[in-house]
């Protein structure tokens, strides 16, 4: 498959899930491919970076536990990094993903989040969390600017493959949107976990106390898998 402006994230990518998209999705993603590389060629700025667009799917399908779904890639400078709700270490912190902290923190101890430093979520991401929006790429100080251009077709299908392939997954719908993907998920053979989105404007009508860093642990024990450390401790 012939890509240009994704072909730096495309090799970081799984194997497995190389396969899939090229099985799947290649027509999309080289339409996709075009039209980003036509805007980087009028000098639109795009988060991700190049290389990170592509991100969460470095991480395999077979080593996924948990799948917490974004919208779109944060769009100010240096904020995105590929992986949904994470930003670069250094950059002031969203209000979106303060609010998960303060979540996390209810759920386990106040003093958790005082020395909790892994604003690139990285240390979730390596225990099999795949932080993935629904739209990969965004135009710098544009929110959901390339949500048109088909990342949701690719998406789409790459959420409804984990959830016929894989079993005993955690779903983590936050927000409208993500809520939205459900009838994607069989609700049979995995946990979906639903709330408000973390957002200031909404976090106080149900995302504060929804308990779901606890309830996915779980859910992965009770199917004897090994749960997630949120504090990355």
């Amino acid at each position: 498959m012939q890509l240009n402006y994704l072909a730096p994230s495309w090799e970081l990518t799984d194997p497995t899930w190389q396969a899939f998209l090229k099985t799947k999705c290649r027509g999309q993603l080289i339409n996709i491919d075009q039209q980003l590389s036509s805007l980087a060629k009028l000098n639109k700025t795009i988060y991700p970076a190049q290389i990170n667009t592509l991100r969460a799917l470095s991480l395999a399908p077979q080593q996924t536990k948990v799948v917490i779904l974004g919208q779109d890639p944060y769009h100010g400078e240096n904020e995105a990094i590929g992986l949904s709700f994470a930003v670069n270490p250094g950059t002031k912190l969203p209000p979106s993903l303060r609010n998960i902290f303060k979540e996390l923190a209810l759920e386990y101890h106040p003093e958790s989040i005082a020395h909790y430093q892994s604003v690139s979520l990285e240390t979730w991401f390596e225990q099999g969390v795949l932080l993935l929006n629904s739209t990969l790429s965004v135009i710098k100080d544009d929110a959901n600017s390339l949500a048109h251009i088909g990342w949701q077709a690719v998406t789409d299908q790459i959420i409804h493959h984990l959830s016929e392939q894989n079993e005993n997954l955690v779903f983590i719908l936050w927000g409208n949107f993500a809520r939205s993907k459900k009838p994607l998920i069989n609700a049979e053979k995995h946990l979906i976990l639903e709330a408000v989105h973390p957002s200031p404007l909404s976090a106080n009508r149900g995302f504060f106390g929804c308990n779901h860093f606890k309830l996915t642990n779980q859910y992965l024990q009770e199917n004897h898998i090994e749960p997630i450390n949120w504090l990355g401790e």
